[in-house]
């Protein structure tokens, strides 16, 4: 560690500073083209030679294996502090955690996660060696970037804010995502980032050229921002219901049977004034605790449905219709239910994907000190299937709150014959912090992947229509007990990533492995006998 130059520091510092402010709430995406050469650079200066350049400037090589995964680290344990803060205020209000006991779950979730980071530092110092030679590192970047991202997705399950995520605005490069997924695009900014760290690093009277040329390529990539799609065209319409229900409420029987009675009168009563016809009413995720075999709930659903003979989806608590209201030894899903126009309860869809320490308890007997907030929420069962919900002629792909963070399980949805997303959300848990933003924009790049209109509704907002170049076209504000007449069309025609999934992501990863199998003793040997044979 004594030998890391103070500049890597810095540089790890910076590319931290630079991650976290290209997504909302300051949301300056264009940084996102030099979020990362810092981190590059300092992977790659690290160690003083014990040389002076002419200049009289200390000459720096890569780091070893272990300074990299250090500066790596680091600059994930602070960009998940800076980004994902949110978790503090929610373990604060909601899960029963003093001041203290938030802080440190805080820090522990960054030192988690920020693994990744330095899992990112480790590979880059691995192709990198000893040597002076930086061009292997350097074209490999990107695919072990994307390898990285891959890696959360698919094994700790929290690909929160992957770095394609900050171009969702940019229609043009977005388009890549249809084929590729949100891979496709952090694989671009990845090579921009290269490109920058690379003309620092190259002799100087080349990195006047080599860096205009990076900045060039920032340049055309992010004109694409200023390139905007035809209006998508919509048939159909929907009737999103923001319920603005707080999520600390006091639950006594008269003021569950209030908000109910509010809610349907709000829903009749919008329905009927909505000047196009309404093919869809959506009810959010919600702190109310709905169980779906209470018959007050069930009758007052139904005969809204009846009222404006609409097919209905509604949020609720899962159980079987034998199980006692909110009975501890009966298995509870967090849910939505699919309601005929004649009020007949005909679906379910059971959340498949569960949030940790929200929705249930992962190892108990270890995070006990966590169970206030799965207390607060509920324990929760995985439900079983992805199959769209299916009447009046269309077929939901229906996903709740946390799920549209993963791309490869909302595709499934399109893969298996939906026509439209819905996604159900409680954002009430993240209070007025980054996080409804960061959430809305990473379930608009689902309807870009998947080339589909997405009706977001949700119970403090933002409670808003997509369409399928992944443009908000139609929303409320927050914070409001409101209606939104969300405008949408049903796409039966799937896109590559739709049928194939993340195989760009797949493709770096074993380019990644192939790469870091060269630089060991045993492949060099190996290559150097098959020579000299």
């Amino acid at each position: 560690m004594r030998q890391i130059h103070s500049s890597a520091w810095l540089l790890v510092a910076l590319s931290a500073i630079l991650q976290i402010i290209i997504f909302p709430l300051p949301g300056v995406y264009v940084l996102s083209w030099f979020a990362l050469a810092p981190l590059i650079l300092a992977l790659l200066r690290v160690r003083p030679v014990g040389e002076l350049e002419i200049a009289g400037s200390v000459r720096l090589r890569p780091a070893t294996p272990a300074q990299g995964f250090l500066l790596g680290y680091t600059c994930g344990i602070l960009w998940y502090a800076g980004t994902c803060y949110w978790i503090y205020d929610t373990m604060r209000q909601y899960g029963g955690l003093s001041a203290p006991e938030a802080v440190l779950a805080l820090f522990l979730f960054c030192c988690y996660l920020g693994l990744y980071h330095g899992l990112f530092g480790l590979l880059v110092s691995l192709l990198a060696g000893s040597g002076r030679d930086f061009r292997r590192p350097l074209v490999m970047t990107p695919f072990l970037w994307v390898a990285v991202e891959l890696a959360r997705t698919r094994i700790t399950g929290f690909p929160w804010n992957l770095l394609g995520i900050a171009q969702v605005d940019n229609l043009a490069l977005c388009r890549i995502a249809a084929s590729t997924g949100v891979y496709g695009i952090s694989f671009e900014i990845a090579l921009v980032n290269v490109a920058l760290a690379a003309a620092f690093m190259v002799p100087r009277e080349k990195r006047g050229a080599m860096l205009a040329a990076a900045l060039a390529a920032a340049a055309v990539l992010q004109a694409g921002r200023l390139v905007d799609a035809p209006p998508a065209k919509a048939d159909h319409a929907a009737l999103l219901v923001q319920q603005n229900v707080p999520v600390s409420a006091e639950w006594t029987p008269a003021y569950l049977q209030q908000t109910l009675n509010e809610l349907t009168e709000l829903t009749v009563k919008s329905v009927a004034a909505s000047p196009m016809k309404i093919d869809l009413v959506v009810w959010p995720e919600s702190p109310a605790p709905f169980f779906t075999n209470d018959p007050r709930f069930r009758e007052a659903v139904s005969a809204m449905a009846r009222d404006t003979r609409t097919w209905t989806v509604v949020g609720s608590i899962g159980t079987s219709l034998t199980a006692a209201t909110g009975s501890p030894t009966s298995p509870i899903f967090n849910s939505a239910a699919w309601i005929s126009p004649s009020g007949e309860w005909t679906a379910r869809y059971d959340k498949i994907h569960l949030v940790p320490f929200g929705e249930y308890l992962p190892f108990p007997s270890l995070f006990a000190f966590a169970g206030g907030l799965t207390k607060e929420v509920g324990e929760f069962q995985h439900g079983k299937t992805r199959s769209p919900l299916t009447g009046g002629g269309q077929r939901l792909g229906l996903f709740i709150c946390y799920e549209s963070i993963f791309p490869d399980e909302v595709r499934q949805f399109a893969n298996q014959g939906s026509q439209v997303f819905v996604n159900i959300s409680n954002d009430g848990w993240y209070g007025d912090s980054g996080a409804y933003a960061q959430h809305l924009n990473q379930t608009r790049m689902r309807a870009i992947e998947d080339n589909r209109w997405l009706l977001s509704a949700t119970d403090t907002g933002v409670t808003a229509a997509i369409d399928p170049w992944g443009r908000v076209v139609a929303r409320i504000p927050r914070k409001q007990r409101a209606t939104l007449i969300a405008p949408y069309a049903l796409t039966p025609v799937t896109t590559f990533y739709t049928r194939h999934g993340d195989w760009f992501a797949y493709a770096c990863a074993i380019i990644s492995i192939g790469a870091l199998l060269t630089r060991f003793p045993f492949f060099k040997n190996r290559k150097k006998a098959d020579a000299s044979s």
